[in-house]
C-alpha cells in the first residue's frame, strides 16, 4: 500500500490538538503525537482541552506533559453542556489568531458526544487552510466508523500512549471502560485493518486532503 508520511523530510512541524476533555487527545491521537515528536527535529505541539476544572484540569496538564505538548491552554466549558454561541465561536477565533498549525487534530464530525460534534465543527470552521484529521474516541454510544486514513504504531508507541493514559488519569480508574484491555483493543482492530507491521494503529478521519 502506497504511503504518505507527514514527517519526511520535514524540519518543523506545528500541531493543533484540540479536545473537548481532559483525556479526549491522548485516546484519540496519542500514538501520532509520540511518534511526530520522535521524527521530527522541530515538533511545536500547541495543546487545548475546553473543558476542566480542579482535578480533571491538573489531569489534562498531566497528559499533555506525557506527550511532549509545548504550549498547553485548558479551558472551563461546562462539561456535556457545551453548546454553539458567541462565547465559544469567539474562542475559536482567538485561537486562529494565536497559531496557525500545519495539522489540527479534532473529534470525530459524526461523534455522538454534543459536546465532541461541536468542536468538530468549529475547527472546520475556523481552520479552513489546514490538514484536519479526525481522531476517534471508543464509548457506550457504539458510533465507532469507518475511518479512512491510518497512523500505524510501533509496539514501544502503543506502550508508551497506554502507559501515560493510566498514570495521568487517576479519577477514570473507577470506570469499566477505561483500561488497557480497551484501548489496546482498538489500536489491534484498527492495525488489523491498514495491516500494519505490528498489528497495531491509530485511525482517523480526513475529509479534505490535498495530493
Amino acid at each position: 500500500m502506497l504511503t504518505l508520511d507527514l514527517a519526511r523530510g520535514r524540519e518543523r512541524l506545528s500541531v493543533l490538538a484540540l479536545g473537548a476533555h481532559a483525556d479526549d487527545i491522548e485516546i484519540g491521537c496519542g500514538g501520532l503525537l509520540l511518534r511526530l515528536a520522535a521524527e521530527v527535529p522541530v515538533f511545536e505541539l500547541t495543546w487545548v482541552v475546553l473543558s476542566g476544572q480542579g482535578e480533571r484540569a491538573a489531569e489534562a496538564r498531566a497528559g499533555a506533559a506525557a506527550f511532549g505538548a509545548t504550549t498547553v491552554e485548558i479551558e472551563d466549558f461546562e462539561d456535556a453542556f457545551f453548546k454553539y454561541g458567541r462565547e465559544v465561536k469567539e474562542h475559536f477565533e482567538r485561537l486562529k489568531a494565536r497559531v496557525s498549525p500545519d495539522l489540527v487534530l479534532t473529534h470525530q464530525g459524526s461523534d455522538l458526544h454534543q459536546d465532541h460534534r461541536l468542536v468538530a465543527e468549529l475547527t472546520w470552521n475556523t481552520f479552513r487552510d489546514q490538514l484536519i484529521l479526525e481522531y476517534e474516541i471508543p464509548k457506550y454510544d457504539g458510533d465507532l466508523g469507518t475511518p479512512n486514513a491510518f497512523v500505524p504504531l510501533a509496539e514501544a508507541y502503543a506502550r508508551r500512549k497506554i502507559d501515560a493514559l493510566l498514570r495521568s488519569f487517576p479519577s477514570q480508574a473507577s470506570k469499566p471502560w477505561f483500561d488497557e484491555s480497551l484501548f489496546r483493543a482498538l489500536l489491534r482492530l484498527r492495525g488489523m485493518e491498514c495491516r500494519s507491521p505490528s498489528g497495531l494503529a491509530e485511525a482517523f478521519y480526513a475529509r479534505k486532503l490535498v495530493l
